[in-house]
């Protein structure tokens, strides 16, 4: 299962910066002008997660295998991007292959680096964007309007229900409002996430200040602030610059800069917490002497589905889920302490995993 999110914003942001201290690579060249990122550049982080060290000490596990997400590097955008200009065709097209969004805003002055408006307003740029992603959704949804005229007149149930969801999002979109403010019930969410529509992936604002600021943020970041609360939308104040130096650092090196920085964490990790929040996903563990390991679901996944994340087959001939809450595994000292307190229960089909779950499932082949 994986989970990727699409690293934006308009030319000479931060991004690519970003992304190099993200994955602590140089595969993204991060250069002084537009459009240096052509081919989206991805990378596999793990997400940090302090539960599953705790976890592989008591279980004296060999090997720590964290759960990952999927950062992609997307193209700098410009106005008219989704009429084609810059490089919007290609930069649109990447969009829809994500499932959120990171939307990098500039909130530095700095005047050797150049801003494509000539101006440093990171709210008119979180504007600009999108704006342009809810007109390539207006023009995506006027020409499929078009197209199933004649399957609706034919009394074609899927075509009724793919009518009335893109009507509904047409609708919000004419009025300057992105396609996630948008109402769906249950019995439509499978139709409405195959419209794939730009706007109902989620935003999280990454606002990338100065050195100086990366400690407390300045105006414009509380700016950005300001506007995602409204949106319903999430922020986090990082320090491209910052990050970048502590990718080349070691573990005590990072850690003595950061603190020097007056800083408690990189943020990168926030980042990276940030967009496992934003697409609502949860961890479990299953741990043992060979290895401890996280594994990534979506909130409200039922057991079959959660052990199906493993293997196929597990979810295929799943039997039941052996499950220790994390704080009773931790406080007891193991599976084992856990299981002669009780704390240890057999669930069936219907259980809800809950995020810090220590699981084993039993399954036929």
């Amino acid at each position: 299962m994986g989970f990727k999110v699409g690293i934006v914003g308009l030319p000479n942001v931060g991004k690519s910066t970003l992304f190099n201290a993200l994955t602590k690579t140089a595969a993204a060249q991060a250069a002084n002008f537009p459009f240096c990122t052509i081919e989206p550049n991805v990378g596999d982080v793990a997400v940090p997660d302090a539960r599953l060290d705790t976890l592989a000490g008591i279980a004296k596990s060999k090997q720590i295998i964290p759960t990952r997400i999927t950062f992609v590097d997307i193209a700098g955008l410009v106005k008219g991007a989704s009429k084609g200009e810059g490089l919007g065709n290609q930069f649109l097209a990447n969009i829809r292959e994500v499932d959120a969004i990171a939307h990098v805003l500039r909130c530095f002055e700095d005047g050797d680096v150049v801003h494509v408006d000539g101006r440093v307003d990171p709210v008119a740029d979180a504007e600009t964007i999108e704006t342009e992603l809810m007109l390539a959704d207006i023009e995506s949804l006027e020409k499929r309007l078009q197209n199933i005229v004649r399957k609706v007149r034919g009394g074609d149930k899927d075509a009724v229900q793919q009518e009335r969801l893109m009507r509904a999002a047409l609708a919000a979109l004419e009025e300057g409002k992105p396609a996630r403010t948008v109402s769906v019930d249950d019995e439509d969410r499978k139709a409405w996430d195959m419209l794939q529509l730009l706007t109902t992936k989620p935003v999280l604002y990454v606002c990338n200040v100065s050195e100086a600021d990366a400690a407390e943020g300045n105006a414009m970041s509380n700016a950005v602030g300001e506007m995602a609360a409204a949106q319903g939308n999430s922020r986090v104040v990082i320090s491209a610059q910052i990050e970048e130096e502590i990718s080349q650092l070691d573990a005590e090196e990072a850690k003595e800069f950061l603190s020097e920085m007056g800083l408690e964490e990189a943020g990168l990790d926030r980042v990276i917490r940030a967009g496992y929040e934003l697409l609502q996903l949860e961890t479990y563990f299953t741990v043992g002497p060979k290895e401890a390991r996280a594994w990534t679901i979506t909130k409200g996944t039922a057991a079959p589905q959660a052990a199906g994340v493993i293997h196929g087959d597990f979810e295929k001939g799943f039997i039941r889920a052996e499950t220790i809450a994390y704080d009773d595994y931790v406080s007891l000292g193991g599976e084992n302490p856990a299981k002669e307190a009780g704390k240890m229960r057999a669930e069936g089909k219907s259980y809800i995993v809950k995020d810090g779950d220590v699981l084993h499932f039993l399954f036929n082949t």
